[in-house]
């Protein structure tokens, strides 16, 4: 469905669940836009929790916000819960969604009870990370993009978008090329494959302009500071060749009370592709303590 937010924008709301449950925000990756995924909402009905997976700005039918940052999520997150009537929720971002995830625990404390950021992404720059190492060739050649400026990465954006357009199940792993290791590979399969392969054909639906002001967002200033707010879980994979395994040990260490889960034989996928049940018992038990 589509949310009117007070400055006249719109975003796309996807909700699921139990109406009196816990909302469990979800800030999904980058690109992407939001479609039903059975078992993540499955699992979080389990645990009495009211999926929300939240568009950001410019993907599909969601106003486009240029120039946005990571910290203005937080807005539009706290906006949208007042249209639905609710307080306090829990968060996971996958990916892209991460740093989102992150904002959320940061500024919106007395309202977010927790966060959960997975195989998220680091900021640029990063003292003492070597941000590109480790990334497969497209996120290596799309992030070089976004860092020279506004038409290169315009133009790897939409030469990217032509192939995602029509994107099917069949055909997502080799879109994704040298961005999936092994156990990602075996994770698209099935229902996960498919709703990545329709997530990202929606993500493109209308243009370039989400995807574009995320990684624009991405290598600038958040606008927030790390290791404030909400109680946050970090979980990385070591076979991650979207976001580096560095990247999720770099965050963990600006977050010296989170719960960490570094775990070496997962990936960037694998961590979510059967519905992320012990993330959101994680943030469960999170938001009670």
């Amino acid at each position: 469905m589509l949310t009117n937010l007070p400055d006249g924008r719109r975003l796309e709301v996807l909700v699921e669940g139990p109406a009196d449950g816990l909302p469990l925000l979800v800030h999904t990756g980058t690109p992407s836009a939001p479609v039903r995924y059975g078992p993540l909402i499955d699992a979080a009905t389990r645990l009495g929790l009211r999926t929300v997976v939240l568009s950001r700005p410019g993907y599909a039918e969601a106003t486009p916000r240029p120039g946005r940052s990571v910290a203005d999520v937080a807005g539009d997150v706290a906006a949208v819960l007042d249209a639905m009537g609710a307080g306090r929720f829990v968060t996971i971002g996958t990916s892209g969604g991460g740093p989102h995830a992150l904002a959320c625990a940061a500024l919106l404390p007395d309202r977010c009870a927790a966060a959960a950021c997975v195989a998220g992404v680091a900021p640029y720059p990063a003292e003492g990370l070597d941000w590109l190492a480790g990334m497969g060739r497209e996120n290596v050649e799309e992030f070089q993009a976004a860092m020279a400026g506004d038409e290169p990465l315009r133009r790897y954006l939409q030469e990217q978008a032509q192939v995602l357009a029509t994107v099917d199940a069949t055909q997502v792993v080799a879109a994704f090329g040298d961005l999936v290791s092994e156990v990602d590979q075996r994770s698209l399969t099935g229902e996960f494959a498919e709703n990545t392969a329709a997530s990202l054909r929606r993500s493109v639906s209308t243009g370039i302009a989400g995807w574009r002001d995320d990684d624009r967002a991405f290598v600038k200033d958040w606008g927030f500071p790390l290791g404030t707010g909400a109680p946050v879980a970090i979980w990385q994979g070591g076979q991650d060749r979207m976001v580096p395994y560095a990247h999720g040990g770099w965050l963990a260490a600006r977050y010296p009370g989170a719960r960490v889960h570094l775990l070496p034989e997962e990936g960037h996928l694998s961590l979510i592709a059967g519905g992320a049940a012990p993330i959101l018992a994680e943030l469960v038990a999170l938001a009670s303590a």
